[in-house]
C-alpha cells in the first residue's frame, strides 16, 4: 500500500499525555519551550545548539506537518493530559524518524523540556510510538538510538522495554564536532514484540 493512504493518528492520549502532530500557531509554544532547554539539550541534539527565532519554529512546524502528511516524518508534540483530555503544558516532542517503509522499520526520537524531569513523561511517550508503530503502522522493527554517554536517554529506552543490541563504537559525532558511540536499542516483531492475529 502507498503510505500515503495509510490512516496515521495525529493525536494521540495516553493515561498523563496527550501526543499531536506539529500545526500552523505552534511555533512560539515550541520556541518557549526549547529555549528554556538549551543547556540540557545542547550535548545530544544538534538543532538545540543555538536558539532559533519564532519564526524559525513556526516554519518548522508547518515544515514537520507537511512531512506528516507525506508520511515521510511523524512528529508529535507532548503536552500535559488535562482532566478533561485537553492540551495542557507543553512537554517536548517524540516522534518516529529514518522511515523505511519496505521494512516497515521506524527510529523513535524524543526530547524534554527542562524542569519535567522524573515525571516518566518521555518512557510514556516512547511506549506510545511504539504502540503506534507496531499497532498502526506495521512495524516490524523499531529502534532508539542515543550517544553512550546520555545515561538518561538509554534508561528510558530499557524502561520502555527496548532491548540492547549494540554499542556502535566512534560511529558519529556529537553536536560539538567530538567522536561518540552510539547505543542501538530496538523492539522486533516476533522477539520483544509479539506476532498479532493479523501480522505479516
Amino acid at each position: 500500500m502507498d503510505p500515503l493512504l495509510l490512516e496515521v493518528p495525529e493525536r494521540i492520549e495516553t493515561e498523563n499525555l496527550v501526543l499531536r502532530c506539529p500545526r500552523r500557531g505552534d511555533g512560539p509554544v515550541v520556541n518557549a519551550a526549547v529555549h528554556a532547554s538549551l543547556e540540557e539539550l545542547g550535548p545530544w541534539l544538534p538543532w538545540a545548539g543555538s536558539g532559533l527565532s519564532v519564526d524559525e519554529s513556526e516554519a518548522n512546524c508547518r515544515r514537520q506537518q507537511a512531512r506528516f502528511l507525506l508520511r515521510e516524518d511523524f512528529v508529535f508534540l507532548i503536552f500535559a493530559r488535562e482532566a478533561d483530555g485537553q492540551e495542557g503544558e507543553l512537554l517536548g516532542g517524540t516522534g518516529l524518524h529514518r522511515i523505511d517503509w519496505g521494512l516497515r522499520r521506524f527510529e523513535i526520537g524524543y526530547w524534554r523540556k527542562t524542569g519535567c524531569e522524573g515525571r516518566g513523561i518521555v518512557t510514556e511517550a516512547a511506549r506510545a510510538m511504539a504502540r503506534m508503530a507496531f499497532d498502526s503502522l506495521g512495524a516490524r522493527r523499531v529502534e532508539l538510538r542515543m550517544d553512550d554517554n546520555n545515561e538518561r536517554s538509554w534508561k528510558v529506552a530499557e524502561r520502555a522495554g527496548f532491548t540492547l543490541e549494540a554499542l556502535l563504537r566512534f560511529d558519529a559525532v556529537n553536536p560539538r564536532g567530538e567522536p561518540r558511540s552510539t547505543r542501538v536499542y530496538a523492539r522486533v516483531r516476533g522477539a520483544e514484540e509479539p506476532f498479532g492475529a493479523d501480522a505479516a
